[in-house]
C-alpha cells in the first residue's frame, strides 16, 4: 500500500512537532516535509510529491489562506486540510470558497485528524460537524456580505482598503486624487452599504472577505 505523503505547515513549533510525532506513529502515513511558514511550505511542494498538507491560517511571510490560494491554482493534486483554532466563520467560508478540502479545530481528537485524512486522501471533503453547522446557520449572512461587495464600486473598494490599512481621509484624498467631500462621501456610502457602524466595521469586513491580510 502506498503512503500517505503529508506536509504539516505551523509556525508554532509545539504544535507542529506534536502533531508530527502523532502521525508518525501511523504505518499509512510519511512525514514528507515540515514548514513554518507558507513560503517553505511552497518550496517543499514544489520538490516532493506531496499529497495532503495540512497547514493553519496565521503563519508568517505567507499565510494559509495564501498558499491554499496557490495550491488551489497551481498544484491541484495536493489535498488542503485547515487545522487551526480560528473560528471566524467569515474566514471559514473564505477557505471553503477557496475550494480547502477540509478544516478541523486544533482541539480535534487524533482519531477524528485521521479520518479527515483518509477522508480527504479518498477524494471526499472533511469538514468537522461545529464547522458545517455554523457555515449552514450562517450561510445566508455570508451570501449576503459577498453580495454587499459585489455591489461595491471599484473606487469604493479602493477607499475601503485605504481604510482598512488606516490611512486618514486626508491621505486618501492625496492617494486616489479625489477631494476630502469625495472621500467622506465614500465613506458614508461604504458604511450604508455594509450595514457597518464605524471605521472598525468597516476594517472587519475587509478582513474577513479577503480585500486586506
Amino acid at each position: 500500500m502506498n503512503k500517505i505523503n503529508l506536509l504539516i505547515a505551523d509556525d508554532h513549533t509545539m504544535f507542529l512537532q506534536g502533531i508530527a510525532s502523532l502521525l508518525e506513529q501511523e504505518p499509512e502515513i510519511n512525514i514528507a516535509g515540515k514548514a513554518f511558514n507558507g513560503i517553505e511550505a511552497l518550496e517543499i511542494i514544489k520538490k516532493e510529491n506531496i499529497d495532503l498538507i495540512i497547514l493553519d491560517i496565521s503563519m508568517p511571510e505567507m499565510d494559509g489562506i495564501a498558499l491554499s490560494k496557490i495550491l488551489k491554482k497551481d498544484f491541484l493534486n495536493v489535498k488542503i486540510l485547515v487545522v487551526s483554532t480560528h473560528s471566524n466563520i467569515m474566514i471559514i467560508s473564505r477557505l471553503i470558497r477557496i475550494g480547502v478540502n477540509g478544516y478541523l479545530s486544533k482541539n480535534a481528537e487524533k482519531s477524528e485528524l485521521l479520518k479527515a485524512i483518509h477522508t480527504i486522501v479518498n477524494g471526499e471533503n472533511y469538514f468537522s460537524k461545529e464547522t458545517a453547522e455554523k457555515h449552514l446557520l450562517n450561510s445566508s449572512k455570508i451570501e449576503k456580505q459577498v453580495s454587499n461587495l459585489t455591489e461595491l464600486s471599484s473606487r469604493e473598494k479602493e477607499i475601503l482598503v485605504l481604510i482598512a490599512y488606516e490611512y486618514n481621509t486626508a491621505e486618501i484624498a492625496e492617494k486616489t486624487f479625489i477631494s476630502l467631500n469625495t472621500v467622506n462621501t465614500h465613506r458614508k456610502n461604504l458604511l450604508s452599504k455594509l450595514n457597518a457602524k464605524n471605521t472598525a466595521g468597516l476594517v472587519k469586513y475587509a478582513v474577513e472577505n479577503g480585500l486586506v491580510d
